[in-house]
């Protein structure tokens, strides 16, 4: 099973931005440690600040893998190219950010790409990454 792992704008800081929110364990870390948990699955991971490299990616993997997970950043509240391009590829995407966005401020209540996902994972740290691959893997 191919699942493609997709991060935006400011996530390749987590370790160094604000750790009170996002906590304090970099991605790259994380990473490994989803692939040690789930040996079976191949993943690619992408991470862009830039909002057409991300509509890109999820291009070039959408017909392809059986799953993404998704933490579009900021772009969540701004984008609606990209949850144009979720739209438009057929594999499911799981949408996930790690703090919850519902308890943060009103712009972040906004969410361009929930509609377009199979579901959204919000507020439970790196662990809905986790628990997205899960999904994907049952619902394969």
């Amino acid at each position: 099973m191919k699942i493609a792992i997709i991060n935006g704008p400011n996530l390749n800081l987590l370790g160094k931005r604000e750790p009170g929110i996002y906590g304090n364990q970099n991605f790259d870390q994380y990473f490994i440690e989803l692939q040690n948990i789930f040996p079976k699955v191949q993943f690619s991971y992408f991470q862009s600040n830039v909002e057409g490299e991300l509509i890109n990616e999820l291009q070039r993997v959408g017909f392809d893998y059986q799953g993404i997970v998704m933490n579009p950043g900021g772009y969540t509240h701004t984008s609606i190219a990209i949850g144009d391009a979720i739209a438009a590829i057929k594999t499911p995407l799981i949408e996930v950010h790690i703090s919850n966005v519902h308890a943060r401020e009103d712009f972040r209540k906004i969410s361009h790409v929930s509609a377009k996902a199979a579901g959204s994972i919000i507020g439970l740290g790196l662990k809905g990454y986790e628990l997205a691959i899960r999904w994907l893997i049952d619902h394969q």
